[in-house]
């Protein structure tokens, strides 16, 4: 008898070694079972981020399938107050977030900088690209191309810019068409905003004369990728410059006003930066989120359903980096996650470019 029931209590064991190790992920070290289990006792992670709470519902819905017992408290703001929030609840010893995710890439290199980020290697690190983390502390999630957005009932094909040029030129040359029509981000007021203009300074010699014809036209300036789309849509504004294309192409699959444009001469790629945060009150919690996000199955839920590109180097697909990467070829220009995002932070400078800024706009 005891024979007979031998196989029986071996697939027994061997289903509850199955289901004790299911939530660790194919190729993870096994000691990650550990950081698992301590996420499932701290049992929830709290989030502060960039990224729409609509567009991260399926991320945050598969997560808590994926790994149940963690619920994740999500909160969503805009760039400068992910970061202000962040170090004023730090400065005050305040319970405040485990991970932070932010598409404010130089911001979130600053709290890195600062140390309050939890130094953390995932184990995901291989299949990303070499610019994509820094220091096993700071992980880029999305491929994300910077584009420019256009109704397309209102502004013909032979308007659409293909490269910056096209664009200064296109201002200058139909100027009544494109009076008080052209939106962007409000470089004061969002750090997405003043992060892509700093990197376009860099990269446009030109890029001056793009910002007068811009202040030339009466631009409107928004801190919101949303409120952009809308006025394009409405034809209360024709065009939005650096506006972020995940964002404009899950639009513009179900609004057919919503035109885009990526341009041929350079094309600024933003990856939404997460990482642990030094005095997470769930750092387990913290790590497994992060993990997620950079892991294949969490980077093809964000492809396919938030239209947020995988940055990961085996996911080849339409969603994917690589993929657009082939597309535009050497345009391509990834922001790296490196100290260099720094530069533009440094307050004597950033008050320069933005006085700069505002004379070229014709605003002061």
């Amino acid at each position: 008898m005891r024979f007979v029931k031998l196989p029986l209590l071996l697939a027994w064991t061997a289903a509850f070694v199955a289901i004790a190790q299911a939530q660790v992920p194919a190729g993870y070290p096994a000691d990650y079972k550990a950081v698992v289990d301590g996420a499932k006792k701290e049992s929830k992670v709290v989030v502060y981020s960039t990224t729409d709470a609509k567009l991260v519902q399926p991320l945050i819905k598969d997560f808590e399938a994926a790994f149940p017992g963690i619920k994740v408290e999500y909160t969503d703001m805009n760039s400068t107050e992910v970061y202000n929030r962040f170090i004023s609840e730090n400065a005050a010893n305040a319970t405040s977030a485990d991970a932070v995710w932010s598409s404010s890439m130089d911001l979130q290199m600053k709290l890195a900088a600062d140390g309050l980020a939890l130094p953390y290697k995932s184990p995901e690190i291989p299949a990303l690209p070499a610019w994509a983390h820094w220091k096993d502390t700071v992980y880029a999630t999305t491929f994300e191309p910077i584009a420019i957005v256009y109704n397309k009932r209102l502004v013909a094909a032979d308007e659409v810019p293909k490269t910056h040029a096209d664009f200064v030129k296109l201002l200058n040359t139909k100027a009544d068409k494109f009076q008080k029509k052209v939106t962007t981000y409000d470089a004061e007021k969002s750090g997405v905003g003043f992060m892509l203009v700093n990197q376009d300074a860099k990269l446009n010699p030109q890029f001056w004369d793009l910002v007068k014809a811009m202040g030339a036209r009466g631009v409107n300036m928004q801190s919101s990728t949303g409120t952009m789309m809308e006025r394009i849509s409405s034809g209360e504004n024709l065009i939005g410059y650096n506006i972020l294309g995940s964002y404009a192409l899950t639009r513009a699959k179900k609004d057919p006003s919503i035109g885009i444009a990526f341009t041929t001469d350079y094309n600024l790629v933003l990856s939404r930066l997460a990482f642990v945060a030094k005095n997470a009150k769930n750092p387990n919690a913290g790590k497994v989120w992060v993990d997620y996000l950079l892991s294949k199955r969490g980077q093809t839920i964000a492809a396919e359903q938030a239209e947020l590109y995988s940055i990961r180097t085996d996911i080849t697909g339409k969603d994917s980096g690589v993929a657009f990467a082939k597309e535009l070829g050497s345009a391509v220009k990834p922001i790296a996650v490196s100290t260099d995002l720094l530069t533009g932070l440094d307050q004597t400078k950033r008050l320069e470019f933005l006085k700069q800024w505002q004379t070229t706009l014709g605003r002061k």
